[in-house]
């Protein structure tokens, strides 16, 4: 019987089995088409990537969704299968392959699959030069060309981007940049120029630039990126320049007669080579004259070597001194340069003056008489070739006369320092008179001021020289003639003739007229002194009436004399009055009165007839109305001037034309022209041609034209019958005039105001206007207007004001969620809703959105293909326009817009989202206390108000060891919700003491939850850190420094380490009694992102790096060290403990042992309960009754089948005896936990069944019908996928 029920049960699993696999095929799992997609790596966040490509056969909607690690990268949409970027992407730093899971489900089948995301690279590093500095010495006379240094930079990026240039952007000083070049490709830095140490620098400061080749990805703009390193190169020097004398020039100065040995000068020469610096050797290599001086071989110094005498040799010898290098330059020879000394020989006192002849400078004799000549009465210098010399070089000679003749001249220089030509000065020239004395004798002595016995004597003869001294004489200084103006030519006017004393000027006498301005006019004949007229036209009284000029006679040697002469023309009758104006013109106001004063002058004589003039009037068309004094010219009107009885085509212009006559004889007259203007003045008013006008005008039109009114002013000037029109009453602002003017008066033109639009609905159908017309002076006129108003249909529709309306976000109502309202003041009208724009307030700001739709019937409702998301936009403006079909003027429209706003109202619709960190979470034995922050996680939620609100929870907590085995734990963690501005933080807390012996990490559980309920969960790390990893740094600064310059220290120890550091504790290390500022232990943890920790020493190696150990230098860090151990007392219990470990390991080995053995028995009978299951038939009626126990011949105590998850009572009897082994029994129990389907170890159950048969046959084979139908299932979706689940609602566990 049992085996006939099994036989039964087993068959109804297989129909079942086969039912539940024929339903799950009927729907076709969906199929992800992409499996590598090329993302740029600096896609910015929120962009969209790529595009998961999924097809359904039955085209049923599907969700999509990611998972691994680098899923914390991308956002994707659950309905379109976009994938977006949420967090920055660095190839460099993660690789240039990611991977992501992705998962597809149709709602009955997930397909999950493994995408790979080939990051292309985009130029975002820049080129990092391998070292700080390139420092070089160069000596100065490396050739040119040569390579100096050759510096290397690493570009991270790839192709172009990291294809490095080099270049030279600047040198220091700037005049060095030549000096210099760099190879673009290699980096090679080479000489260009030629240095020099003493003319040039001796240090060069070069800024090196590496520019990548520059790269784009995603954004089309081409970036470059560049770096840059100093070089530092000094110039050392080379033996390869003159020594150089310094202090030129060289001018020295000695005593004539100067003791031997004396020191005269001191010569100075250096080495250029300042680098080098050599020892020079001096030495005299010419002399002029030679043999005077000698010089120091090692200091420079100039001496005197033979006696001096300056008159023998001369104020200056030059010499020529060589400086010399003590050791050979770079070409094997001593170099050495040479200067010129000039020493200046110093006189002495030792010579007396001497007198000399000289034909010229190299041909003077000495002499002592000298002779010369000097014309009577004459001033001046006595030439008698004269040089006093004194042969030394500083004395001072004395000159002075003696002699008779002493006083009448005297003697130049009168003291002199050098060599001088001595001259006589004439002092007394009256007493030189050749008719007197033709011959003078003095004598000239030379005397030494210094020592005046120093004398010498020279005697002199001055000849006297006759002259002619006497000047012609006029008998009268001034002569007054008369000439009758425009004489013939020729006219005599006076002779007048000069006297001369001297016997051989007699009758040699030459006249002449001056100044040469007056020759044009009158003019001397030169030998008889006859003065004439010369040009009859220019003799002319009326331009000049009087000439002044100087008749001048020269004697043979010609000695002027002069005498004045004053000629004055006389009158005639020959100038015509002239008017002092060519025209008058004059304003007068009609009815005014006139005076008017004409004037004229006559430039004959004064006082004559022929100068007196009479004014008169010549007769015209008005003359009549005036009248003018014959003698003062004054013109005046006779009546009343009228404007309007003066010919309009005159304007007001009266001509008259006056003249005036001389009395001479004949008479000479002149005419004027002189012109009246009679001004007009407003004594007219303006007169309407109408008493009453009369119009009509339609109603709605802007600017029509109503009428015309007309008037006009007698006035004849435009300035006064100028007529304005304006409306003083009953406009009612309506209406406006304006003014034009006509042939004969103004009109005014009435129009409704541009702005005006008249109704004939309102009160005001008729108008009565009061037209005013008024000239300038505001003379004015009135006439009444009447304007009747016609009716026409032109009223425009208004909205009526629209309260906002609240939306809630993502509602699909088919319904109108509000409404427009509009009206209109004409009877028969038909209103329609037009829309104008709709607008979204999206981040702040309005733009175009289409979520809403108006009707025409002015109704809004909700766009169902574009639902609002309160998270994007928080509210929406509709502005529309409403229009009336049925009017026949003017606009249809409404005057404004009519605006309707929509406020969107949040829902709580979307799940936290955790925000991703880099930092690592670490427990050590320092932080394994209750109550101990050990992590921390941050999220935020896009919902807005409450429903932003994050509480955190620890769901689980399981603990993964270093041989990857995972367990399941206590609730050993807790999280602490807190807030920091919009975004949630979880502070993760221990609940209890951890046990700090486990090694391994933390899996901790964290869930965000919103107060609507949806939740999103994030595992966390919690590396484990044995305390054997405890490093302690020493600082030499106190505590309160280091907790002060602690954010640096870790800065420098995370940049030295590249780890996460882990402070737990800090403390002085100094005694209190100590004056010593103090020593101060950090005791840390340096851990990587992988949980594995830096020892002691290996901490110690990566500090002492050259390129970070001068940081940590600075702040202090001083030594490096071991956490020391901590000696513990003996405990008994330990070895108690030690003894049951060692009796627990013999135990197992037991055991080991024993499953071994029974294995084989074990296979048999897993044979035989495979063979009656597959032997047994039951019917349908038993299945309920009770299922088997896989592997077993017992039923569950429920009835239902362990392998949907239902737990078997471990209590119950399974005919398992005393001999059955416990390898049985773990069969057995296996069978009762099998997890879910769905977990990662898929089908634990026939794995291990199918492991016992493979040792075998080498194909697996199945205890039941149901676990081979799940193991063919698993095989065709492929043994990688670890999620795979069956659902079928026509079937439940009570079926089976």
């Amino acid at each position: 019987m049992s085996s006939d029920m099994e036989g039964m049960t087993g068959s109804v699993l297989l129909l079942c089995l086969l039912c539940l696999i024929s339903l799950t095929n009927a729907n076709t799992s969906p199929i992800i088409l992409n499996v590598i997609e090329s993302v740029c790596e600096d896609i910015p966040i929120g962009a969209v990537a790529f595009t998961i490509n999924a097809t359904d056969a039955e085209n049923d909607p599907l969700t999509y969704s990611l998972s691994g690690p680098n899923a914390a990268y991308f956002k994707v949409d659950s309905n379109t299968g976009s994938v977006s970027v949420i967090r920055e992407l660095d190839r460099e730093g993660g690789g240039d392959v990611m991977t992501v899971g992705v998962a597809v489900s149709d709602g009955l089948n997930d397909v999950k699959k493994t995408l790979t995301i080939l990051l292309a690279d985009a130029n975002d590093n820049r080129p990092i030069f391998q070292e700080s500095s390139y420092d070089v010495e160069i000596r100065e006379n490396t050739n040119v060309g040569t390579s100096l240094f050759r510096v290397q930079a690493n570009d991270l990026d790839t192709g172009n981007a990291g294809v490095i240039h080099y270049s030279i952007d600047e040198v220091s000083p700037n005049e060095g940049f030549s000096l210099f070049s760099i190879v673009s490709i290699t980096g090679e830095v080479r000489l260009s120029g030629r240095l020099n140490y003493t003319a040039l620098n001796t240090f060069y400061r070069l800024k090196i630039n590496a520019t990548d080749g520059g790269g784009r990805c995603y954004y089309k703009e081409n970036k470059f990126f560049s770096s840059v390193v100093f070089s530092f190169i000094t110039v050392v020097d080379v033996p390869d320049l003159d020594p150089l004398f310094i202090g030129l020039p060289y001018v020295g100065r000695v005593a004539e007669n100067s003791t031997l040995g004396m020191s005269v000068f001191k010569v100075t020469a250096i080495d250029q080579d300042t680098g080098v610096n050599d020892v020079v050797i001096y030495s005299i290599e010419d002399s002029t004259p030679g043999g005077l001086f000698q010089i120091s071989r090692d200091d420079g110094i100039i001496s005197v070597r033979s006696p001096i005498d300056r008159e023998d040799i001369g104020d200056i010898v030059t010499l020529t001194v060589k400086a010399t290098e003590s050791k050979t330059n770079i070409h094997g020879i001593y170099a050495s340069t040479t200067a010129s000394v000039q020493i200046n020989i110093i006189d002495i006192n030792d010579n007396k003056p001497e007198f000399y002849k000289c034909g010229d400078e190299l041909s003077c004799v000495k002499a002592t008489h000298f002779t010369g000549e000097v014309f009577e009465h004459s001033l001046g210098t006595v030439p008698i070739n004269m040089t006093v010399k004194d042969l030394d070089k500083i004395s001072t000679t004395v000159l002075t006369l003696k002699g008779a003749y002493k006083d009448v001249f005297s003697v130049e220089p009168q003291s002199t320092m050098s060599d001088s030509i001595v001259q006589l000065l004439v002092k007394q020239p009256q007493a030189l008179d050749y008719e007197l004395k033709q011959e003078m004798v003095l004598e000239v002595i030379a005397t030494d001021q210094e020592k005046p016995s120093f004398q010498s004597t020279a005697t002199v003869t001055i000849k006297i020289k006759d002259i002619n001294d006497n000047s012609p004489v006029f008998p009268k200084d001034t002569y007054k003639l008369k000439v009758p103006e425009h004489s013939p030519a020729g006219t005599e006017v006076a002779v007048i003739t000069a006297e001369d004393p001297d016997t051989m000027d007699q009758g040699n006498l030459t006249y002449r007229l001056l100044p040469d301005s007056i020759l044009p006019y009158f003019d001397v004949e030169p030998h008889t002194g006859k003065i004439y007229v010369k040009n009859k036209t220019l003799v002319d009284r009326e331009v000049r009436s009087l000439f002044s000029a100087t008749l001048q006679a020269k004697d043979t040697d010609e000695k002027p004399g002069t005498t004045v002469l004053e000629i004055t023309l006389t009158d005639i009758n020959d100038q015509p009055p002239v008017m002092s104006r060519d025209s008058y013109r004059e304003f007068v106001n009609e009815g005014g009165q006139l005076e008017l004063k004409i004037e004229a002058s006559d430039a004959d004589d004064p006082g004559t007839e022929n100068s007196q003039i009479v004014f008169g009037i010549v007769p015209s068309r008005y003359s009549d109305n005036f009248t003018i004094d014959p003698n003062t010219g004054m013109l005046r009107n006779k009546g009343e001037l009228d404007r309007e009885a003066i010919d309009p085509k005159l304007d007001g212009r009266i001509e008259l034309n006056i003249t005036a006559t001389d009395k001479g004889i004949p008479p000479l007259s002149s005419m004027v022209t002189v012109i009246i203007n009679v001004e007009d003045i407003n004594d007219n008013s303006p007169q309407f041609k109408a008493s009453f006008y009369k119009f009509t005008v339609k109603e709605g039109e802007k600017g029509a034209y109503v009428g015309s009114v007309y008037a006009e002013d007698l006035d004849q000037t435009s300035t006064h019958n100028r007529i304005s029109f304006s409306i003083v009453n009953g406009s009612f602002g309506s209406f406006m005039i304006r003014t034009f003017a006509e042939d004969r008066g103004y009109r005014g033109k009435i129009n409704v105001d541009q702005d005006i639009e008249l109704d004939y609905e309102s009160t005001l159908k008729q108008f009565r206007l009061l037209v005013e017309a008024a000239d300038l002076e505001q003379k004015k006129a009135e006439v009444m207007v009447q304007v009747n108003v016609l009716d026409v249909n032109d009223e425009r529709p208004e909205f009526k004001p629209t309260k906002p309306v609240t939306v809630k976000e993502n509602t699909n109502i088919n319904g109108a969620v509000g409404k427009f309202t509009g009206y209109d003041k004409d009877g028969n009208h038909s209103l329609v809703y037009e829309e104008e724009s709709i607008k979204c307030r999206c981040n702040g700001s309005l733009t175009p959105c289409s979520n809403f739709i108006l009707d025409p019937t002015g109704e809004v409702r909700l766009n169902l293909t574009n639902l609002v998301d309160y998270e994007q936009c928080d509210q929406v403006v509709i502005e529309a326009q409403v229009v009336d079909e049925y009017t026949e003027k003017g606009e249809k429209n409404s005057v404004t817009t009519g605006q309707m706003v929509i406020n969107i109202e949040d829902i709580n619709d979307n799940a936290p989202e955790f925000i991703v960190s880099n930092s690592v979470f670490v427990v050590v034995s320092e932080s394994a206390s209750k109550g101990t922050s050990v992590a921390a996680v941050t999220a935020t939620d896009r919902d807005s108000g409450i429903n932003r609100q994050i509480e955190f929870k620890v769901t689980t907590v399981q603990f993964e060891e270093i041989n990857n085995h995972i367990s399941n734990m206590r609730t050993l963690f807790e999280a602490v919700t807190t807030q920091q501005k919009d975004i949630y933080v979880g502070i993760i807390q221990t609940t209890e003491g951890l046990d700090i012996t486990l090694k391994g990490k933390y899996l901790v559980t964290v869930s965000a939850t919103d107060t609507g309920g949806l939740s999103t969960s994030t595992v966390l790390e919690i590396f484990t850190v044995d305390e054997s990893y405890k490093v302690e740094l020493e600082f030499t600064s106190s505590q309160a420094d280091v907790e002060k310059n602690l954010n640096e220290i870790r800065r420098a120890l995370t940049a030295a380490t590249k780890s996460a550091v882990e402070i737990v504790a800090i403390r002085s290390d100094t005694p209190q009694e100590s004056r010593d500022p103090g020593k101060t232990i950090i005791v840390a943890y340096f851990v990587y992102s992988n949980g594995t920790a830096l020892t002691s020493n290996e901490v110690e190696k990566m500090l002492s790096d050259p390129k970070h150990y001068p940081v940590l230098g600075q702040l202090g860090l001083a030594n490096i060290g071991k956490a020391p151990a901590i000696e513990q007392d003996t405990d008994p219990v330990q070895y108690i403990l030690l003894g049951m470990v060692g009796g627990l390991i013999i135990i197992l080995a037991i055991l080991t042992t024993s499953l071994l053995c029974t294995r084989r028995n074990y296979r048999r009978k897993l044979k035989a309960a495979k063979a009656m299951n597959s032997a047994s038939m039951v019917t349908s009626d038993n299945q309920k009754g009770g299922p088997v126990v896989p592997g077993t011949n017992k039923y569950t105590m429920e009835g239902a089948n362990p392998v949907l998850n239902l737990n078997i009572d471990t209590a119950m009897v399974l005919d398992l005896d005393e001999e059955s082994s416990d390898v049985d029994k773990v069969s057995l129990n296996s069978l009762d936990y099998s997890d879910d389907m769905t977990e990662r170890d898929s089908q634990p159950i026939m794995q291990m069944i199918r492991e016992e048969e493979e040792e075998e046959t080498g194909t697996p084979e199945y205890i039941e019908p149901l676990g081979a139908a799940l193991a063919q299932r698993g095989q065709e979706k492929g043994s990688k996928n670890p999620r795979v689940g069956f659902s079928n609602p026509a079937f439940n566990t009570t079926d089976l």
